[in-house]
């Protein structure tokens, strides 16, 4: 990362994965509030940037962008980066309905502002499919009312668990929640749609889907008629003729 030192490719990828384990565990406690839903490391020539993905963006920027410094700062001093190597940005989440981080983050506010259970996880199942998701699946485990733990699960929709398209369509998310009572586990899954564009859910449609397609349009037959599919038979070889000497 900061350091240029020859290092195998094999460290390398284990060290990019623990440096961006660390970041998004950083950010996670640290931007809870401000709706964080992710981040992503853009290495360059130049330097390194950092892109938050939140949903309340002008929050993660601090008044006059000192909370961004702040973050920058933090990160700098923690991995240590060269001075002005590393760049963060925030990045607003286009439809926040469709990002499991943000809806998990929102159902853990709820629970700790004292709504209830069933209450909670469905106004978000609702604004989930609301936004345009295919299906989605909210699952809250722990001492949820008695002494005794069990899991209560909310679902809507249309959801699939295993296969090539789980990775691609399902975005999923889990957050715990300190309670009075013990430690609530909250898990959202949610299912995109298929979108041409790539904005709102992957280019590529269900692998199962079948497309009937229109029947081309074909002249109408007014008549009887006949068609030779046998195969042409093979015309003798045009044999050149020699010239003829003097």
């Amino acid at each position: 990362m900061a350091a240029a030192q020859q290092i195998s490719k094999k460290r390398k990828f284990v060290a990019d994965g623990v440096f961006y384990a660390e970041l998004n565990e950083f950010f996670t406690r640290e931007l809870a509030e401000d709706g964080y839903a992710g981040v992503e490391v853009r290495v360059t020539p130049a330097r390194t940037e950092i892109i938050i993905r939140a949903t309340h963006t002008q929050n993660v920027l601090g008044e006059k962008g000192r909370r961004i410094r702040e973050l920058t700062t933090l990160v700098q001093k923690r991995f240590k980066f060269p001075e002005n190597a590393v760049e963060l940005y925030a990045e607003r989440v286009q439809n926040r309905g469709l990002c499991a981080i943000a809806q998990c983050e929102s159902v853990k506010f709820k629970l700790l502002n004292g709504l209830a259970v069933r209450r909670a996880c469905y106004g978000v199942v609702r604004f989930v499919m609301e936004s345009g998701a295919k299906g989605c699946e909210v699952v809250v485990s722990g001492k949820v009312r008695a002494a005794r733990a069990k899991a209560m699960k909310f679902a809507d929709g249309f959801m699939i668990h295993s296969g090539n398209p789980a990775r691609e369509y399902i975005t999923t998310a889990v957050r715990h929640v300190d309670l009075r009572q013990g430690v609530l586990g909250i898990k959202v899954k949610i299912m995109l749609d298929n979108d041409p564009t790539g904005r709102n859910g992957p280019k590529l449609s269900l692998p199962d889907i079948v497309t009937i397609l229109e029947p081309k349009d074909e002249a109408a037959i007014t008549e009887p008629s006949a068609q030779d599919f046998r195969p042409a038979a093979p015309s003798a070889p045009v044999v050149a003729a020699e010239p003829v000497q003097a």
